[in-house]
């Protein structure tokens, strides 16, 4: 069970959050907790380092950072406690969730969960703080932004465990964001590949890498309200009846910024010179376009999330000095996308989604596809109504065809239920 930070933003709330895994421990589980820092923990931390340095060691960052979830383990065991229920916090570091050296962005690389299995077996619940590793140098690390959701899955797979479930402060996945969509209609069930998509493109509930660990050993995730008890929405693998629903939902990534190189040598070997210095200094790109001059010179443009443009501003001019080009910065882009595994049998869906923006004057300056994804580069200032558009074409609004429920396997006898 993950509680994100709003789910433990106070007492009350840390104290509603530890009922819950009381309750799932009294129905037979073991419990595993995995909790963010306190509300805005994290965001007070990053501007406490900026009041000291405009540029903050990326290891000291974390070192920092990881603070804010240890305060949240032992508040939440000392909840617990109280309430009557034994239970123990964890540090990543010492249930062995060991990352690689890539600090502030850190994945995930082994878990030793034995320590973890005893204090179960032993009849604690087990609150470990999200969002953070160790190097095998013993250095902390950070998993990025919405990092708690990976080590959750990570866990849950780790202890083959038999629910996953994320709390956090909305009902489920939606199929747009509420806030900007009053329309938007919350999702019963999604698979992963959807779900990988609208995290990967904007949609913030989840972390991309999050789905990419469930899918890959098959940890359904359940979605769910931290202040209520509804059902939310559960992200499993694909069935053939998900075919029928042509678009799942849309998603909008507003804070991106657009890099062109121009007069960029047109000879085997560049663009991979170009991309693989990119990646040495651990810059996630997004959308790649190339153009080809007939004067054997190309255009190279990609874009990147605008936080990493001060980055990426750097490495590209030393680029240019190099293999003389010339580049620009453009950091006014959104980008809005419609997903749906109906895609791959359903016509239209592109000339659909295109017309919807052309009736609201909104220019489309890229596209990109995959089999389940059509994605369009936009003005950030057209990116809500651009988005509302494209939801009401698909008629997002309206109840949908319900896809059958995955059939799970029986559990073999003798096997402890784990949560």
């Amino acid at each position: 069970m993950k509680f994100g930070g709003t789910s433990v933003a106070d007492a009350d709330r840390i104290r509603a959050a530890a009922q819950r895994a009381i309750d799932a421990r009294n129905a037979g589980h073991q419990v595993v907790m995995v909790v963010s820092a306190m509300g805005h923990a994290t965001d007070d931390l990053v501007a406490m380092a900026a009041q000291v340095t405009d540029n903050p060691p990326k290891r000291e960052m974390d070192q920092l950072l990881a603070t804010g979830e240890q305060v949240t383990i032992s508040l939440v065991a000392m909840a617990m406690e109280a309430m009557g229920a034994a239970a123990i916090s964890f540090t990543a570091g010492q249930i062995g969730i060991v990352t690689d050296d890539v600090h502030t962005k850190a994945k995930i690389k082994s878990i030793d969960v034995r320590r973890l299995r005893a204090a179960l077996d032993a009849g604690k619940i087990g609150i470990v703080a999200g969002f953070q590793g160790v190097t095998r140098d013993g250095a902390i690390t950070t998993l990025g932004r919405g990092g708690s959701n990976v080590t959750l899955v990570a866990i849950a797979a780790a202890l083959e465990a038999d629910v996953c479930e994320n709390y956090t402060d909305v009902d489920g996945i939606f199929t747009a964001d509420p806030r900007i969509v009053p329309n938007a209609r919350k999702i019963d069930v999604i698979s992963y590949d959807e779900m990988l998509e609208l995290a990967s493109l904007g949609a913030s509930v989840l972390h991309n890498r999050a789905v990419e660990f469930a899918k890959k050993y098959g940890v359904p995730i359940h979605v769910r309200n931290s202040q209520n008890h509804k059902k939310g929405t559960m992200i499993v693998a694909e069935t053939e009846s998900m075919e029928r629903i042509v678009v799942s939902g849309v998603a909008l990534k507003d804070k991106l910024a657009r890099i062109t190189l121009r007069n960029v040598p047109d000879h085997p070997g560049v663009a991979a010179s170009i991309f693989q210095t990119i990646a040495t200094n651990n810059i996630v790109v997004d959308d790649i376009i190339q153009t080809i001059a007939d004067n054997k010179r190309a255009t190279v443009a990609f874009t990147v999330d605008i936080a990493e443009l001060p980055e990426t501003r750097s490495v590209v001019d030393r680029l240019c000095r190099e293999l003389g080009c010339e580049a620009t910065f453009e950091d006014h882009l959104a980008k809005v996308s419609a997903v749906g595994m109906g895609m791959r049998i359903h016509t239209g869906v592109a000339e659909r989604m295109f017309a919807a923006l052309a009736a609201g004057k909104i220019n489309i300056q890229n596209i990109t596809t995959s089999e389940i994804k059509i994605s369009v580069l936009i003005d950030r200032g057209q990116g809500p109504q651009a988005l509302r558009l494209v939801h009401d074409a698909f008629d997002l609004g309206s109840a949908p065809v319900k896809p059958a429920p995955r059939k799970r396997a029986a559990r073999p006898a003798g096997k402890a239920k784990k949560k």
